[in-house]
């Protein structure tokens, strides 16, 4: 698949410096380019690369057009512009409708002709499946689940019963979503007391979730997670925590139970919150 620099101007909003009739088949960084690619510079460490890249074009701000060897795409949001560009170019493999004769559906749970189900992904009794959805092989899926349209849940990710994901969710493979919170009980001889964790996890639309991050039911009442909320690997949000929309969340962050974080937030890697 390939698009014509004036294709991605007109479609981007960018000013075009360069032959509109040049195509781009992919994306490249600025030093591993080659003719046919597009690249971007977006940070100013990558600036001294951009002289020797070979790429066919580049999307840049105004202020690092002076100077560029190849044509360029000028925007004000040059990582957001290529981003969409990526999706472009290397678009997502679309949907092979059908269920895997190796899948186990339970008792009246809801696949629509257009979802794909693959090898060895189990769905327990009444999951309820929006139009294409993607479950890959091997994920397990708990009773009553429900699995918004266009949701894709990579191989070997777990959705314990009593979640609700939204539309257009990416679940990467090795999350948990679900499992219980981490609540005991103190005896008087030092043993611990099981606190039966009885709430579900409620996850929001277009919401993405990496590989390996573990999202706990709550103990009463919900886990939270809104709309387009995006969560790197390896992350850890205990029970009962809410997630306000749009925040974005990196690696091996850890998020203890019913802390709040408000809309739009932005969490570094490593980052532990403690609860309440």
């Amino acid at each position: 698949m390939g698009m014509t620099l004036g294709q991605l101007a007109v479609r981007y909003g960018c000013e075009l410096r360069g032959d509109p009739d040049s195509v781009v088949h992919g994306v490249a960084t600025l030093a591993s380019a080659a003719p046919g690619s597009i690249s971007f510079l977006a940070n100013p460490v990558y600036r001294s690369q951009m002289a020797s890249t070979r790429a066919t074009a580049v999307i840049l701000r105004t202020a690092d057009a002076a100077g560029c060897p190849v044509a360029v795409l000028v925007a004000q949001d040059p990582y957001a512009v290529y981003a969409r560009v990526a999706a472009e170019l290397h678009p997502v493999p679309p949907l092979r409708p059908g269920i895997h004769a190796a899948a186990v559906l339970g008792a009246a749970t809801l696949v629509p002709s257009s979802c794909q189900i693959d090898a060895g992904a189990v769905l327990a009794d009444r999951v309820s499946l929006g139009e294409r959805v993607s479950i890959g092989a091997n994920v397990v899926i708990g009773e009553g689940v429900e699995v918004g349209a266009g949701t894709r849940i990579c191989a070997g990710a777990v959705i314990y019963t009593g979640v609700r994901l939204g539309s257009r969710c990416i679940i990467h493979s090795g999350a948990v979503i679900g499992a219980d919170g981490f609540g005991f009980a103190r005896e008087r001889d030092g043993s611990q007391l099981k606190v039966p964790q009885i709430g579900g996890v409620v996850i929001g639309d277009d919401v993405e979730i990496g590989a390996c991050t573990t999202i706990d039911r709550g103990a009463i009442g919900d886990t939270f997670v809104a709309d387009g909320v995006k969560l790197d690997n390896q992350i850890q949000v205990g029970h009962n925590v809410r997630i306000g929309a749009h925040t974005v969340i990196a690696g091996q962050a850890g998020v203890s139970g019913s802390t709040t974080i408000g809309a739009r937030c932005t969490i570094g890697g490593r980052v532990a919150i403690a609860g309440h």
